[in-house]
């Protein structure tokens, strides 16, 4: 458990790279359509190098022509549909007002355990809503400020985002048991969530032409950081805990670091305003709850 949460923990350091690049490339005014898919684009082949030899590609192939539907389909919502949205919602907010409100996956993970067999960790889901008191805390000033538009539409979008990470990422987990090592069934939804990622590709095209080569340069880093570092790294922390639902909550709460990681980010590349000190206390309720979520597992 505690080598699961230390891989969560660097995993959110990464993951925090998408959404101060995510905003970098809005700022610039590439299209989010591009960012997007771009970042899916690169870790293919990236993928595809880390598995090495032939046979360990080989067992993904066979594994997918097993269930292809289902491949194609948990995929795509935990990929696709996880992070357009994410990556759309960046056009609206700050960087670190997206990382706060994407913790709200921390709820959504623990309510779609019923969809798993087994019952909601009450005690996990409450510790967890006060890690969301303290996100709501950390927006509150900029949400004041912003118009219903600014404020609803990039909430839905990363709403959505919310529900389809962790839903996608362990219906994968039940669907290839362990029959595939993480970095195998990370390489295959990729794969499979290239035909998503076409249509993206060509939507981006007729809106806005070809991406200018900052922004695909910038593309290949949260490919490379986020996208390869850090999805390897959270996915081999839920899968060490994956028999056991509040330990798996625990490790997707320890993702509220992004929010740290972020902000620091923003501040010192993008040059975001400091959050006031109601958004400092905030920040401090979310550490606080990241460590008596685990505190609550282990008891």
């Amino acid at each position: 458990m505690n080598n699961a949460i230390l891989l969560g923990l660097f995993s959110s350091l990464f993951f925090a790279a998408t959404f101060v690049l995510n905003r970098s490339m809005s700022l610039s005014g590439g299209d989010a359509w591009w960012s997007a898919a771009l970042r899916f684009v690169f870790m293919l082949p990236m993928l595809y190098l880390l598995l090495g030899m032939r046979i360990k590609r080989s067992a993904v192939y066979r594994a997918i022509r097993q269930a292809p539907i289902a491949w194609l389909l948990w995929s795509t919502v935990g990929f696709g549909l996880f992070y357009l949205p994410l990556t759309l919602s960046a056009d609206y907010a700050s960087s670190w007002l997206v990382a706060s409100s994407w913790q709200i996956t921390i709820i959504a993970g623990i309510l779609l355990t019923p969809l798993f067999g087994q019952a909601i960790p009450l005690r996990n889901l409450f510790f967890s809503c006060l890690i969301v008191l303290g996100i709501i805390l950390l927006q509150i000033d900029n949400l004041r400020t912003l118009s219903l538009r600014e404020s609803l539409y990039p909430l839905l979008l990363i709403l959505l985002a919310a529900f389809a990470y962790p839903l996608g990422n362990r219906k994968m987990m039940v669907l290839v048991g362990n029959s595939l090592t993480t970095q195998q069934r990370v390489y295959g939804m990729v794969l499979c969530s290239m035909p998503f990622w076409l249509i993206c590709m060509t939507i981006a095209g007729v809106n806005s032409g070809l991406p200018p080569v900052s922004q695909v340069s910038l593309s290949f880093m949260v490919a490379l950081f986020s996208g390869v570092i850090a999805t390897l790294l959270f996915f081999k922390a839920t899968e060490l805990v994956k028999h056991n639902m509040k330990q798996l909550a625990v490790i997707e709460a320890t993702q509220a670091g992004e929010i740290l990681f972020t902000l620091l980010g923003g501040v010192l590349l993008l040059s975001d305003p400091m959050p006031s000190g109601l958004a400092f206390a905030g920040l401090l309720i979310v550490v606080f709850g990241i460590f008596i979520n685990g505190f609550a597992t282990k008891v």
